[in-house]
């Protein structure tokens, strides 16, 4: 067992005072910052604390990039398509540097970490004034007030992962919210670079998560999502025994959160501790998300992902035996390198097994770094897009009747607001986190409300308020 690195508490002492010396400095109306965020849960989560800070220091907040004085990308790197998005984003930027040379335009988060991409956007985007990397976000104050002072480069993907608390954070409006219980990864899936941008494991003591937790209840959230990259190993870095299973259970104590999500699940390290807690404790929503993303056991010996399909599916009927209701989601992935025909039909033969009521698919994205990014596809590109194709035929279908058969159940929605795409339609989630249409009036938002399901499509729901 390592000893949890954590930032001592003199160096997030001097980071606030750098706050209060950069707010001080502005004369006048308050700079405007626009903080983009890419990517998983986690990085909105990281987004938050960064948007804390730069309210301390006296920032507000845009969505305009040409009203921004600081535009700050919090990047991913598990996918390819992210990378480029921001790289396409930040050869935009440029003429409006031009426009605005005083503007301060930063990269941070995962891509930022990896020296081969700080690098590139060295090299190739020298109107970037701030790169940092995920062990370096607490220190933000000092890199922005160096910015600031010098008008000068500054670069840090330095470091190692720890834990820091007392940084002040800028919740979204609403009564949801993102609860890091974690940080790093220690499972180096042989296709993921998470382990190599955000570090080994480190878990957050649970008094410091209850109080974060208590700290929303009483700002009016009613619904936490707790939040790392492996949640079943929280507490194993400290040598504890089914930390999350007490965790659960302690946050389910809290007065004012009706609703408590987790994600995301390694299969490997799911207990049956947890699976009771889950079913023991009421505010805990029966929905489990469990990356399973190969059905084939060759292949998931090749991901490095240290479990077989028929231990995945003896946690899934456990889960469904302990919790009947309890809606499965997942994580597949299509095409690894190693990935042939046969390979492609035991994922399917899960899919028809399971039944999940939703999966989140890509194919194949090599990561710099990864092992399995020097491996030679057995597929070709084409094989790979008919593969995926023919993947989401079957899931949509299985998602259709799944939700056809919510048809007459009177559910539980918690009421986000106004429909984006259904005009005089409110939405909001059930505990599958299914999204429902209905109509009320706007003054049900944040609040739970009992709705009969009227009508079913494959990702929608629609019903009539009780």
């Amino acid at each position: 067992m390592n000893e949890t690195p954590v930032i001592d508490k003199n160096e997030i002492q001097t980071q606030r005072a750098v706050m209060e010396l950069v707010r001080s400095s502005f004369d006048g109306s308050a700079p405007k910052a626009l903080v983009e965020t890419y990517g998983c849960q986690q990085n909105v989560n990281d987004s938050q604390r960064l948007r804390g800070m730069l309210a301390e220091m006296g920032y507000a907040f845009t969505e305009n990039r040409e009203e921004a004085d600081l535009i700050l990308m919090n990047t991913c790197a598990v996918r390819d398509n992210a990378e480029q998005r921001v790289f396409g984003n930040l050869g935009a930027l440029k003429r409006l540097k031009a426009v605005k040379p005083g503007m301060i335009i930063g990269v941070c988060g995962c891509m930022a970490q990896q020296e081969h991409i700080a690098e590139r956007i060295r090299a190739k985007y020298r109107h970037v004034d701030l790169i940092f990397g995920t062990h370096a976000l607490y220190r933000f104050p000092s890199l922005l007030a160096e910015a600031l002072e010098h008008r000068s480069r500054v670069v840090d993907i330095s470091g190692e992962g720890a834990i820091a608390e007392g940084l002040p954070v800028k919740y979204d409006e609403g009564v949801k919210a993102f609860v890091s219980i974690m940080y790093g990864c220690n499972n180096f899936c042989s296709y993921c670079v998470v382990p190599y941008v955000r570090g080994r494991e480190r878990s957050r003591l649970a008094e410091d998560v209850l109080a974060e937790v208590r700290e929303l209840a009483r700002r009016g959230v009613r619904e936490v999502m707790l939040l790392g990259q492996n949640v079943n190993s929280y507490g194993n870095d400290r040598g504890e025994t089914d930390a999350f299973a007490e965790l659960l259970r302690r946050v389910n104590e809290v007065e004012g959160i009706e609703r408590i999500r987790f994600m995301s699940s390694h299969p490997k390290d799911l207990s049956e501790s947890l699976l009771l807690a889950m079913s023991q404790c009421p505010k805990v929503c029966r929905q489990l998300h469990l990356p399973v993303q190969s059905g084939s056991d060759r292949v998931l010996r090749d991901m490095n992902r240290r479990y077989t399909a028929e231990r995945y599916l003896s946690i899934v009927r456990r889960a469904r035996e302990l919790m009947p209701d309890i809606s499965l989601t997942t994580d597949i992935i299509v095409g690894f390198p190693t990935e042939e025909r046969a390979d492609f039909e035991d994922t399917l033969k899960i899919l028809r097994e399971v039944r999940f009521d939703s999966i989140f698919s890509f194919i194949f994205s090599p990561r710099e770094g990864t092992p399995a990014a020097r491996l030679k596809s057995a597929a070709t590109d084409e094989e790979k897009a008919a593969w995926f194709q023919e993947m989401l035929d079957l899931q949509n279908q299985i998602s259709a009747d799944i939700n056809a058969k919510c048809v007459g159940e009177v559910q539980e929605i918690l009421v986000e607001g106004e429909s984006r795409h259904e005009a005089d339609m409110l939405f909001g989630r059930n505990s599958a986190n299914k999204i429902v249409n209905f109509r009320g009036d706007i003054s049900l938002k944040d609040k739970l409300v009992k709705v009969r399901i009227t009508k079913a499509q494959t990702w929608i729901l629609y019903g009539e308020l009780i």
